[in-house]
């Protein structure tokens, strides 16, 4: 699992910039959780400090209401941003198949700082490459 885990954290944006040595730490620190069918794994206005998930196997869908804003499969992640601010979700996120992912609760992200200082400097420069990325498209 370790090995699967880290090649997908690579791809998540906000840890794209992690040294190996910072994801081995976030696999280590994280949890796999596995969701039947039809499991809610996040519902809309939920303030839960469990933020971040990272899909390792299987499909969900992001629901508003009865719309199905999107499908995500092994790969894609979901809850970033609620790991870091502890705003209420704005969607609901549910297993529409047996789904496995791992996950970190903002606990596991102050825990990982705490540790690794300079794992706080990756995570502000990619929210700020967010922010950049977004004050650009507004201003277009």
């Amino acid at each position: 699992m370790a090995k699967n885990a880290i090649e997908l954290l690579k791809d998540v944006p906000l840890f794209s910039s992690f040294s190996e040595k910072h994801l081995q730490a976030v696999v280590r620190t994280a949890k796999e959780m596995e969701f039947p069918p039809g499991t809610a794994i996040v519902r809309e206005g939920d303030r839960s400090k469990v933020g971040f998930f990272l899909i390792l196997d299987g499909q969900v869908e992001v629901r508003k209401g009865t719309k199905v804003l999107s499908r995500l499969g092994a790969g894609q992640f979901f809850g970033e941003m609620a790991v870091l601010d502890g705003q209420p979700r704005s969607a609901d996120v549910v297993a529409v198949t047996p789904t496995k992912c791992l996950v970190l609760a903002s606990w596991d992200i102050k825990a990982l700082i705490t540790t690794y200082p300079d794992i706080a400097l990756e995570l502000i420069s990619e929210l700020s490459r967010r922010l950049r990325q977004t004050s650009m498209a507004l201003s277009e």
